[in-house]
C-alpha cells in the first residue's frame, strides 16, 4: 500500500450559487506528498517526495480534478498555493470560468490545479450528456506520446549508470549545473554520452551555471550533440547567451504569453509547463504564440502524479518534444494513472482526467 502524507484538508460546504441551476458546484482541495523510489537532485537542491495540491469540483454528479506542483523558485508554497484557491471558493462555486480565471489569477500552480479541474468537469459533464472526451471539447486528437527520462545529477559514474539503465528511452535530459562549476559538469556529460551513444540528450542546468563560464567552455559543451541546453543561466543573465554558439530553450524565463514578448531570440526552444502558464487553458495560447514566433516547443512537468500529466498530455499533441516523466519517479501512482510502456505513454483514461 502506498504512503501517502496528507498534512492538510480542507473541503468546502455545498455551493450556494451555481453556474447551472442543475449542477451546484462543490469545492475540495487536498495538500497530498507521494514518496519517491529515490532521491532527485538537481542543481537547486533535492526532494524525495512529490508534494503537491490536489483541487477538486464537484457538479451534476461528477467530479473534476487538477494537481499542480508548488514551486519555490517562483515564491510558492503548499500554504499559499492552498490560499489562492481558498481566496476563490464563492466565486468557483458561483460558476467561474476557465476564462475568467485567466483574470483571477496569476499564472502559476494555484491557477493550474483550477484550471485542469475545470477542464475536467466540463470534460466529465460533457461526456456524460454526449458521451465525447477532452479530444472534443479541446479539439485536439490525444495520441499516445514518447518522453524523455531524466538522468538527476550525481557523481558522473553514477550518471553514467542511470544512462544505462534507462535503456527503454532514446532521449535522455541531464541535470547538471553542480556546485563545482562547468568543467565537471563536462565530465559528468561526458560519462553519460559514453555509456549511451545511442541516445539523444538535452541539457538543463536549472540555472545553475554563469554566464561568463559557460562561454568559456562552449566548444567542449558542443562536441556531445546535445539538442539543446535548458536555462543554462540565472535569468539575470541571458542577455550574453546570444553571444554563445549553442542552442538553448528558455524554462524559467517562460510563463505565459507575455513572458514571450521580448525574450531572447537566443532561445530557439521554449519549455511549456502547466505549473508556469497556470493551466492548459494559457498553455495552448502560448504554445500557438511560441509556434508564431517561431520557436520550438518542450513541453514539461514537475515531479508530480499521473493527474499533473493527464492535461499536459493534450498540450503534448502540440510539442515537438516531451518530458512527462514525473509519475516514473514515484514509489507509487495514483489509482488509474497513465499507462507508461518503456519510452511512450498512452492517453488518460476517463478515471483519471478528461
Amino acid at each position: 500500500m502506498m504512503n501517502i502524507r496528507k498534512f492538510a484538508l480542507r473541503a468546502s460546504v455545498a455551493a450556494r450559487h451555481s453556474d447551472h441551476m442543475t449542477n451546484p458546484r462543490k469545492l475540495t482541495i487536498r495538500a497530498e506528498s507521494w514518496p519517491l523510489k529515490q532521491r532527485f537532485s538537481i542543481a537547486r537542491g533535492s526532494k524525495i517526495s512529490a508534494d503537491v495540491v490536489c483541487v477538486e469540483l464537484e457538479a451534476g454528479g461528477v467530479i473534476g480534478r487538477g494537481e499542480a506542483v508548488p514551486y519555490r523558485r517562483y515564491g510558492e508554497s503548499m500554504e499559499t498555493v492552498t490560499a489562492a484557491v481558498e481566496g476563490l471558493q464563492k466565486a468557483l462555486e458561483a460558476g467561474l470560468d476557465r476564462t475568467q480565471l485567466l483574470d483571477a489569477l496569476l499564472p502559476g500552480a494555484a491557477r493550474n490545479a483550477i484550471d485542469c479541474a475545470l477542464w475536467d468537469l466540463e470534460a466529465k459533464l460533457q461526456a456524460k450528456l454526449q458521451g465525447r472526451r477532452i479530444d472534443a471539447l479541446a479539439d485536439i486528437a490525444v495520441k499516445p506520446i514518447n518522453t524523455a527520462f531524466t538522468v538527476v545529477i550525481d557523481d558522473a559514474d553514477k550518471m553514467a549508470a542511470q544512462a544505462e539503465k534507462a535503456q527503454a528511452y532514446p532521449l535522455l535530459k541531464v541535470k547538471l549545473g553542480g556546485r563545482e562549476g562547468v568543467m565537471a559538469d563536462i565530465t559528468r556529460l561526458a560519462a553519460v554520452a559514453e555509456a549511451r551513444p545511442d541516445a539523444q540528450l538535452i541539457v538543463d542546468s536549472n540555472e545553475g551555471w554563469q554566464i561568463e563560464e559557460l562561454a568559456r567552455y562552449a566548444e567542449p559543451l558542443g562536441r556531445y550533440g546535445v539538442i539543446f541546453f535548458e536555462q543554462p543561466v540565472p535569468q539575470a543573465q541571458e542577455a550574453g547567451l546570444a553571444d554563445i554558439d549553442l542552442p538553448f530553450c528558455a524554462d524559467e524565463s517562460v510563463h505565459d504569453r507575455n513572458s514571450l514578448d521580448g525574450l531572447s531570440r537566443a532561445y530557439q526552444w521554449v519549455n511549456l509547463k502547466l505549473d508556469k502558464t497556470g493551466g492548459l487553458t494559457e498553455a495552448l495560447a502560448c504554445a500557438a504564440a511560441a509556434k508564431a514566433d517561431n520557436r520550438k516547443i518542450m513541453v514539461g512537468c514537475m515531479v508530480a502524479t499521473s493527474l499533473s500529466m493527464a492535461p499536459a498530455m493534450v498540450l503534448a499533441q502540440l510539442a515537438d518534444m516531451v518530458d512527462l516523466d514525473g509519475p516514473l519517479w514515484l514509489a507509487e501512482d495514483r489509482a488509474d494513472g497513465l499507462r507508461y510502456d518503456g519510452a511512450t505513454i498512452h492517453p488518460p483514461t476517463a478515471a483519471l482526467w478528461g
